[in-house]
């Protein structure tokens, strides 16, 4: 329901390869900075979104969506249920191409936003699981 196997090997294989992962830190022990990884391995640009504003996997980092000075084609969420949809319109408001919301990252309604101004959309998924299923 939340990310249909089409929509995801869209996302994945035609959409673009400049991803911004919003919640990505230099903290190895979450999961951004693994999946950041797994994104890198399989050629993806990953483009740090923190309030740090850190470099991480050698990519300088941004405070927000709306500071990348360049097209971004899929913006990865790992921000909680309640602040996702704010990400999920800036998301839109910036040009992407996709959301993505991680697994638990649940919001319908945001969900229903960004579909309906054309961008696909997953939710309560993980790129770095799908990605080597491809």
């Amino acid at each position: 329901m939340y990310g249909d196997p089409a929509t995801i090997r869209k996302i994945l294989t035609e959409l673009g390869d400049t991803w911004a992962v919003v919640g990505l830190s230099n903290n190895q022990d979450r999961a951004a900075y693994g999946v950041a990884r797994v994104l890198q391995r399989f050629g993806k640009r990953v483009i740090p979104v923190h309030p740090k504003a850190e470099t991480v996997h050698g990519e300088p980092g941004y405070a927000s969506l709306a500071d990348i000075p360049f097209k971004v084609d899929v913006v990865d969420v790992f921000v909680n249920s309640e602040l996702a949809g704010p990400v999920a319109d800036q998301a839109v408001a910036v040009g992407a191409e996709a959301v993505w919301f991680q697994l638990g990252v649940i919001d319908e309604d945001a969900c229903a936003r960004t579909r309906e101004a054309g961008l696909a959309m997953v939710m309560d998924r993980c790129p770095a699981i799908e990605i080597p299923a491809l």
